[in-house]
């Protein structure tokens, strides 16, 4: 299998588990692949087989410096090895807050910029939800405070 192949498999793999955490967060299959990490779990195989492959082929990899990491991501399998990585990481991250959702009771409304971030921005998606978060959790306790008033 060609690493194109590969990228192409390893995005039909990822996509379809983005839009059921967009759309379906709370569909029975939905929760069966967030609970068990079905798909990040099958990226990591994929991820452990290429790393492994460069691991014998060329030994360690340097990650000490830009261009040591530049120089890195000048083969097609690396690159690729990079992307599975972003896939699989935010999935998770994704799957991660859907999960701390169950408990804060964002509404899916809102959920849903934060996921795209994730899937299309990872690390801004993140933070998005983190804000969401601290907001939703600072007026739960005003509330309980104003309770107890």
């Amino acid at each position: 299998m060609t690493p194109n192949d590969v990228f192409s498999i390893v995005n039909i793999l990822a996509l379809p588990m983005w839009l059921l955490m967009i759309i379906l967060p709370k569909w029975k299959v939905s929760r069966f692949l967030i609970d068990y990490k079905v798909i990040p779990l099958a990226l990591a195989v994929i991820y452990a087989i290429y790393i492994i492959q460069g691991l014998l082929a060329g030994g360690m990899m340097d990650f000490g410096t830009l261009s040591s990491v530049m120089e890195l991501f000048t083969t097609e399998n690396a690159v690729l090895s990079g992307w599975v990585h972003y896939l699989a990481f935010d999935l998770v991250v994704g799957m991660w807050m859907l999960d701390q959702n169950k408990k804060l009771g964002i509404h899916q409304l809102v959920m849903i910029p934060c996921l795209l971030g994730t899937f299309m921005f990872g690390p801004l998606g993140f933070l998005l939800f983190m804000i969401i978060k601290f907001f939703k959790q600072k007026s739960h306790e005003i509330s309980i405070m104003a309770s107890k008033n």
